[in-house]
């Protein structure tokens, strides 16, 4: 199983990740306490395997703005959240699809891409509010061809329980590897270790 840190906005704490395993890193663009600059994710990002993938997060973006920031922070995927008014980018796209109970399967079927992150629902921000979503809405059995990532309130302590429960491709953590809404490199290392 893979993991994306999400939320990154430190050489520190991309050094950390990459060091202790992560596949994934993520970048946020969107409104979030988590924003940071496509320059900024791109000086922090210089020294990142080529094999670890840096991620940009986005909510109901346009096009034009997507591409920009790909090009300006060197991205080799984006995460979309919210409105998607296409599902081609220049890199592959992760599809966030908050889980409320039914709705989720229209937005799965309505989905071409191969990424689908699985989120609990928006509160003041969307995603990374450290809500754990029920688990129960959720049956990924029938779901064949895509792979699954599993986001929302994820924690070193609940992240092998979300592994047993959805045996998901990825796993997607960022409020879970925070002190007082900041990074703390002893969780990232926890987490990374717990996930394994």
């Amino acid at each position: 199983m893979k993991v994306k840190i999400c939320g990154l906005k430190t050489i520190e704490q991309v050094d950390t990740a990459v060091t202790y395993g992560a596949e994934y890193l993520g970048f946020v663009f969107a409104e979030s306490k988590r924003r940071i600059t496509p320059e900024k994710a791109k000086e922090i990002t210089k020294h990142v395997p080529e094999k670890v993938k840096k991620v940009g997060v986005f909510v109901s973006p346009r096009l034009s703005d997507v591409e920009m920031i790909i090009q300006q922070a060197g991205l080799d995927m984006v995460q979309i959240h919210g409105d998607l008014a296409v599902e081609r980018f220049s890199v592959p796209l992760i599809r966030a699809i908050p889980v409320d109970g039914a709705v989720q399967e229209k937005r799965i079927q309505a989905t071409a891409t191969e990424f689908i992150l699985f989120d609990a629902p928006p509160k003041q921000f969307v995603g990374g509010n450290g809500e754990v979503f029920d688990w129960e809405y959720l049956d990924t059995s029938a779901i064949k061809n895509k792979k699954i990532i599993i986001a929302g309130g994820l924690t070193p302590e609940n992240v092998q329980k979300a592994k047993q429960t959805f045996n998901p491709y990825a796993v997607d953590v960022s409020s879970g590897v925070e002190t007082n809404g900041e990074k703390d490199l002893k969780k990232i290392i926890t987490f990374l270790k717990s996930a394994i």
